[in-house]
């Protein structure tokens, strides 16, 4: 019986990431803040083996700029989120590129921003809290982006001449 289970786990640990498929898993926003600072987003992710979702770049659905992700970052973010919020994956906003500029928009003078999510999940909202270390050392919680669910793209959305939203399936 333990040499089946060792078998088994063996499997699970290669087939994982050999089994994970690129989603493009498209939100528009929620509320009035949110659309003042993104509008829409498409989230890059992953999608394992049992199901579970890990993001990995964050794409304007809405206009041209992407920006790369990278799951962790210190407790510190959880802890400066307000009061009852439950989300926990801690996602760090890459600098390069277009992170800048949605960093500086999240949280305007910062010198880091993470993202912290709650579980993400197909065909459900999606909440998002911006979270900044500034250069004192303090982490504070910046803005809460609340989105709803649009659907699901085939591929990433492709810029568009008149700066609208690509039509998803």
């Amino acid at each position: 019986m333990r040499r089946i289970l060792i078998t088994a786990l063996a499997l699970v640990t290669v087939a994982g990431p050999a089994a994970a498929e690129t989603r493009y898993l498209a939100y528009d926003a929620a509320d009035r803040v949110t659309q003042a600072l993104t509008r829409g987003v498409t989230l890059e992710a992953d999608r394992g083996l049992f199901g579970a979702i890990s993001v990995r770049r964050i794409i304007s659905t809405s206009q041209r700029g992407s920006a790369d992700i990278r799951r962790g970052g210190p407790d510190a973010v959880r802890r400066a989120l307000p009061a009852g919020s439950t989300e926990s994956a801690i996602y760090h906003i890459m600098p390069e590129g277009d992170g800048r500029g949605l960093s500086r928009a999240l949280c305007p003078g910062s010198d880091e921003v993470w993202l912290v999510a709650g579980r993400v999940r197909m065909a459900r909202p999606l909440t998002l809290h911006a979270v900044g270390r500034w250069s004192d050392g303090a982490y504070r919680h910046c803005v809460q982006l609340s989105y709803a669910w649009r659907g699901e793209w085939a591929m990433p959305p492709a810029p568009s001449v008149d700066g609208g939203a690509p039509i998803g399936r």
